[in-house]
């Protein structure tokens, strides 16, 4: 195959679940690597599990992570339409064609019949298995008089019954399925729409998909869609199937287990990127050290052969890390930028970030932890431990902080100058004068102010940050408690 095309084909069936971002950005990345083409097609002939709004899900996070398509429903193309359902004239066709070869054959079996037959298989003790093939060799007159006489029906595919059929994948290798294990599937349902096995082999054909990149839970099919493709006589796909990613060792992640979705990740506080980032490497080992990448760099060395076999465990606290990489590599304008929303969700007062910004960022794995960290600044436990005084380092206790603050206050009340390094130059002076560290007089301010071991920045950036009226405020009403003591 001269151009590699590969296709994204996700059912609208609501949130986009992990292991199918996963799955498209290993597709884009493929076709990207090789200057090819990479395909959106929307594959929504289970009509019982579409979602409402789920198609614009689809193009919202593609677009949101950057991998824009070629070809697809919005942005058209020579080989559409892209939308499954607007393609149901085509199987029947191809599924007829398969009928007239041999390779498929009218099954008359009733729902009735069919659960007839699991039932007398269980009790006699027999493991429900496979279509009994019950109407793979009707004769040609019988089939002529049931469909003339109106009977429901399904196209199945005849499957070989002995000899093994063999396929190739890029990540698992040689892949031999004995004959007798598979099933006659269905093709073309009584209703008349395709089945996924179907019509995914017809779509990739006509669309030119040259590597097929899907999960793992489809390799046991493959041998099913290489006997379709042997019997139009089309050409094969590459074949790569993903490894499955895991909850824990024993069970896969999943949207219907209520398993997080991208969607739910970004509302949690991780950046896209990350996300994209962190999933590049679920399933997939790079050479070298080296775990963050720009998108650049992932289509320079995309290899889809360093896809592992093994089942992906997918580690929340190995995402933390890729997206606290990601922030701590951000300027501090554009944390500021993509801060600012949650610590507004709580801090509603006008406040001034930039003091806090070389604080919070490298403290901050994702953007979710910035709420609590900032929720001082209106809503300040005004009964916190008085205990939080106590400071090693800074050798300070509550008398040394009560002596700390007394000196303060002052200074704060008449400095003019209410900004960062106004309020700063207006206290420093204070430590030389008592011969004191800076530390141990600044550290006080600072519990002061946030009410909280873990500041957010030191005491001076802080009372910038609330302000003078409100430093000062709490300020006396930490002397008030010190003196109580």
């Amino acid at each position: 195959m001269s151009e590699v095309r590969t296709r994204f084909a996700p059912s609208p069936t609501g949130y986009m679940h992990v292991g199918n971002l996963r799955t498209a950005l290993y597709a884009y990345l493929t076709a990207r690597h090789e200057n090819g083409t990479f395909i959106l097609r929307i594959e929504d002939t289970d009509q019982e599990r579409l979602v409402d709004g789920a198609v614009d899900i689809i193009y919202d996070t593609l677009k949101e992570n950057g991998m824009t398509w070629d070809e697809g429903p919005d942005v058209g193309g020579d080989y559409g339409p892209y939308v499954q359902s607007e393609r149901m004239g085509i199987f029947k066709d191809y599924a007829l064609q398969l009928v007239e070869k041999g390779s498929a054959y009218y099954c008359f079996c009733t729902e009735e019949r069919l659960a007839a037959v699991r039932e007398e298989m269980k009790a006699a003790g027999e493991t429900v298995g496979k279509y009994d093939g019950h109407c793979r060799n009707l004769s040609k007159e019988e089939v002529e008089r049931r469909l003339a006489a109106g009977e429901p029906y399904v196209i199945r595919q005849k499957m070989p019954t002995e000899g093994v059929v063999a396929f190739d994948d890029l990540v698992y290798g040689h892949i031999e399925v004995d004959a007798s294990e598979l099933e006659d599937q269905i093709l073309l349902k009584s209703d008349g729409m395709p089945t996924y096995n179907f019509a995914n082999v017809v779509d990739d054909h006509l669309m030119k998909i040259s590597h097929v990149i899907r999960g793992n839970e489809y390799l046991s099919s493959a041998p099913k869609y290489n006997l379709l493709y042997e019997a139009f006589g089309w050409e094969k796909p590459v074949y790569i199937h993903c490894p499955p990613v895991m909850k824990d060792a024993h069970s896969k992640l999943s949207k219907r287990n209520g398993d997080a979705s991208y969607q739910d990740l970004v509302k949690q506080g991780y950046l896209s990127a990350a996300i994209v980032n962190y999933l590049l490497l679920l399933g997939w080992s790079p050479k070298g050290d080296k775990e963050i990448f720009t998108r650049e760099e992932m289509i320079e060395m995309w290899n889809p052969a360093w896809i592992n076999k093994s089942p992906a465990i997918f580690d929340i606290q190995k995402l933390r890390a890729i997206n606290a990489g990601y922030i701590n590599r951000m300027s501090d304008e554009e944390f500021t930028e993509i801060a600012r929303p949650w610590i507004e969700s709580v801090v509603k007062s006008p406040i001034e970030l930039s003091p806090l910004v070389a604080n919070l960022k490298p403290r901050c794995e994702i953007l979710s932890d910035l709420p609590e960290r900032v929720m001082f600044i209106d809503h300040m436990n005004e009964d916190y431990d008085l205990a939080f005084y106590r400071n090693k380092k800074f050798k300070t206790d509550e008398s040394t902080s009560l002596t700390a603050l007394k000196a303060l206050e002052p200074v704060l009340e008449g400095t003019t100058d209410w900004t960062r390094e106004g309020v700063y130059n207006a206290c420093a002076p204070i430590a030389q004068e008592m011969g004191v560290k800076g530390g141990w007089l600044l550290y006080p301010l600072g519990i002061a102010l946030a009410g909280t071991q873990a500041t957010p920045g030191g005491g001076t950036d802080l009372a910038v940050v609330i302000g003078k009226e409100r430093t000062l405020e709490r300020v006396r009403k930490a002397i008030a408690r010190l003196s109580a003591l």
